[in-house]
């Protein structure tokens, strides 16, 4: 009498197993390819081993009352990608391309937070830094659950999409989701969110370096840093860490 074999883990990286057998084959999920153009290229892409990482998109950081605008930055840049970031996200989800959203947020009491890490943001010791409260609505900034840290109204994740919490600027450090990443296997990654020279470029310099394939999506990232640490961020993508691509392109090479 066969038994049936029973799934461990998520397709493709899981393991069928019964009393007597465990199938390590790991069958491949079937391929969904694509021709995205870039800046630079045309890439050959397999959706069914892409991921889309949306980076930092929270009130803290693109809401007019959240901790950027509370210390008097621009906040506008960082809106931008918003509505480019609503009509990619639902098209990619009808094409089975997970979401992650890579958000900031801090356990309450700073445990895992170094001084130096504190000191960027509030380099005198007498400002709202992490963890403190803002100004308008005593939210801690960039805690974990609070209205500060959460992901602006306009995008809202769904149940489906991915959260994983973040605490310096790169997604990768001290966090699971090079380890998700791997479980679903996922090789190619679509990066938006902001800051594009900060938290997105770290976060996608550790990918590259961790081997993924990395493209970002200008037009669904953006920063409140001066014009030319955007340029210097996108020379850097294409002549280092990956390629450079929009969201029209995307939706066009998937649709």
């Amino acid at each position: 009498m066969n038994r049936p074999l029973h799934p461990l883990g998520i397709p493709p990286t899981a393991w069928y197993v019964n009393a007597e057998i465990a199938d390590l084959t790991r069958p491949p999920l079937a391929p969904r390819s694509i021709t995205l153009k870039t800046e630079t290229k045309a890439l050959r892409l397999d959706l069914a081993k892409a991921a889309m990482l949306v980076i930092d998109m929270q009130n803290d950081f693109c809401h007019p009352d959240g901790w950027l605008a509370s210390i008097g930055v621009d906040i506008t840049p960082a809106r931008t990608p918003i509505a480019p970031l609503k009509a990619l996200l639902p098209v990619l989800r009808s094409h089975g391309v997970p979401i992650l959203w890579v958000n900031w947020g801090n356990r309450p009491d700073l445990l895992n937070i170094s001084p130096a890490t504190l000191h960027v943001y509030n380099p005198t010791g007498e400002g709202v830094g992490l963890g403190d409260p803002l100004p308008k609505n005593g939210a801690p900034v960039l805690t974990k659950d609070s209205w500060a840290a959460a992901v602006v109204d306009e995008l809202q994740p769904l149940p489906e999409d991915i959260k994983i919490d973040k605490y310096r600027m790169s997604g990768f450090w001290d966090t699971p989701l090079d380890s998700i990443l791997r479980n679903l296997g996922k090789t190619t990654l679509f990066f938006g969110g902001v800051n594009a020279d900060q938290c997105v470029m770290t976060t996608l310099q550790d990918a590259n370096f961790l081997g993924y394939d990395c493209i970002l999506l200008s037009d669904c990232t953006a920063t409140t840093s001066p014009e030319y640490c955007w340029q210097a961020t996108l020379y850097n993508v294409n002549q280092c860490f990956g390629f450079v691509a929009n969201s029209l392109m995307l939706m066009d090479a998937v649709q």
